[in-house]
């Protein structure tokens, strides 16, 4: 089976290097850059299965570089290797592009961890049989929905998700007209309900209502402090 090829954007060497023999002894294959261009070169010749970036680089930071690969790739999963922790860069992070936000410092077993979640989202495609995936859609008022192939479809218009927006549509789906509380979804997405996990979901359920607001008739309500219900 081939290796899972990881590409690893990071300035401070000394943890660069640490984090590379860490996820090779874990079986990734890893190229390395000190800077954002150079990672943007890298990408767009290595074609990684998965990109970890920090966020403070010379020459392009990591969330311009994110924005830059997001132009031509939606799937590809993105996590952020950060001390720049507060909402707002979070927010930023998000808005970017990324999949997940590790804070500095950090476990090189949680990140492996991290990782291998968005690489078995990312891969469901490639694991289920194609007539099994194209059964599981959804249709939202008149937007079909493909959690498989992360599509919303409204006619001849084609939007992208990203493999953490589709998780979280998915279950809002599955619950329709239900309040769907945001214990649940944090914990069955991130595996935790962290203050920290819980501003990356607020993100999230606000980049689905903008593609959700092709259809005025599709809503995402709030109920505070509870939860939230898809509505048509």
């Amino acid at each position: 089976m081939d290796k899972i090829k990881v590409l690893l954007a990071e300035d401070e060497l000394a943890l660069a290097h640490i984090v590379r023999e860490s996820l090779e002894e874990a079986g990734f294959e890893v190229v390395l850059c000190a800077n954002g261009e150079a990672a943007l070169l890298k990408y767009k010749e290595y074609k990684p299965d998965i990109l970890a970036l920090d966020v403070m680089m010379p020459k392009m930071d990591g969330f311009e570089l994110a924005r830059k690969i997001r132009e031509a790739d939606k799937t590809t999963p993105i996590i952020f290797l950060t001390a720049k922790s507060q909402p707002k860069d979070v927010v930023a992070g998000f808005e970017s592009g990324a999949n997940d936000y590790l804070k500095k410092p950090f476990s090189v077993e949680e990140l492996i961890v991290r990782m291998r979640v968005l690489l078995s989202t990312n891969r469901l495609l490639a694991l289920k049989p194609s007539d099994r995936l194209v059964k599981e859609q959804y249709q939202i008022s008149n937007l079909l929905f493909n959690p498989a192939k992360n599509t919303l479809q409204q006619g001849i218009n084609t939007w992208q998700l990203t493999a953490r927006e589709s998780e979280i549509l998915k279950l809002l789906c599955k619950n329709q007209h239900e309040v769907l509380t945001r214990k649940i979804l944090l914990d069955t997405i991130w595996g935790d309900d962290t203050f920290f996990n819980a501003r990356s979901l607020d993100v999230f359920i606000t980049k689905l209502r903008r593609h959700l607001a092709a259809d005025p008739n599709i809503q995402i309500i709030n109920i505070r402090g509870v939860g939230y219900k898809l509505v048509w």
